[in-house]
């Protein structure tokens, strides 16, 4: 059986360690497996709703996250997407439950969601990572291939 994961980047480039997400997949090695497939999606959601469209049976979102530790800290969740499709729809944002809420109005369903998320220093505008959260980079690099091998391997034994 093969399987499919979506490997998506969010976040925005011009707002500091924001762009967490866009930073780790251009650090990511590109001699993935052919199921995979990663994009740097920055902060463009309804592409993102509109890819997810496809049959996935895993998405992997890398994210810069607030209020979830000490700057720099590299959290593993799995994301729960609410059923309330309150999320205000704007094409050009990356609130993930808007885009979650997108994928939803347009009749898709979510695959299971993993988030690996680096909690920011800072969001203020300006080009560049923090000295923490660039430092925290290669680590979530190495916890996307852990993401990644456990969801092939669970998938291949299914």
């Amino acid at each position: 059986m093969t399987v499919k994961v979506l490997v998506a980047g969010i976040g925005n480039i011009f707002l500091g360690d924001d762009g967490f997400g866009p930073e780790v997949v251009r650090r990511l090695p590109r001699h993935r497996d052919s199921a995979v497939r990663v994009v740097d999606y920055g902060i463009r959601g309804m592409h993102l709703a509109y890819d997810l469209l496809e049959p996935w049976d895993a998405l992997v979102l890398i994210d810069a996250v607030p209020d979830r530790g000490a700057p720099g800290e590299i959290v593993v969740l799995r994301a729960e997407a609410g059923a309330s499709g309150l999320a205000q729809l704007d094409a050009h944002a990356m609130n993930p439950e808007a885009v979650f809420a997108g994928v939803r109005a347009l009749g898709g369903t979510l695959p299971p969601t993993v988030v690996v998320g680096c909690q920011v220093e800072s969001v203020d505008e300006g080009i560049g990572l923090s000295e923490t959260v660039a430092t925290a980079v290669d680590t979530a690099v190495g916890a996307v291939d852990r993401v990644l091998a456990d969801l092939l391997t669970v998938h291949q034994e299914v």
